[in-house]
């Protein structure tokens, strides 16, 4: 759940380690360097269950399409997919790790599809 108001801050909500409060600035980065526009308002990023700690930077992409989606920058029902992958600076995307047990899980979930970088399309091609 993403959260845009009158404000100029970001808040990342829910037990996330470094790496996942990281993505700000990566996700800011790749959104100048691809077109985009961060919004300038206070963003909040709910990473619900707040109980459960979230690491790494496979939450980037997740991320950024839900402050797009948001912002009105893009039109997409983003609840229908589970969305992984890391942000680069310069916008491209990154490969994760642990791509097929997601995408095993995706699926058992219900979920229409899952989005991740084009580098673990491979790995996932049997789901």
């Amino acid at each position: 759940m993403i959260n845009i108001r009158k404000g100029i801050n970001f808040f990342l909500v829910g037990l996330p380690d470094s790496a996942v409060k990281e993505s700000h600035q990566r996700i800011k980065s790749a959104f100048v360097n691809s077109g985009y526009k961060f919004p300038r308002k206070e963003v909040t990023v709910n990473m619900a269950p707040a109980d459960i700690r979230k690491e790494g930077s496979a939450y980037d992409l997740t991320i950024a399409v839900g402050i797009l989606a948001a912002s009105n920058q893009i039109q997409a029902d983003v609840n229908e997919y589970l969305i992984m992958g890391e942000v680069s600076l310069d916008g491209s995307l990154r490969p994760i790790k642990g791509a097929l047990p997601i995408a095993i899980k995706a699926k058992e979930l219900g979920y229409k599809g899952f989005i991740l970088p084009k580098q673990n399309a491979n790995e996932v091609s049997i789901i």
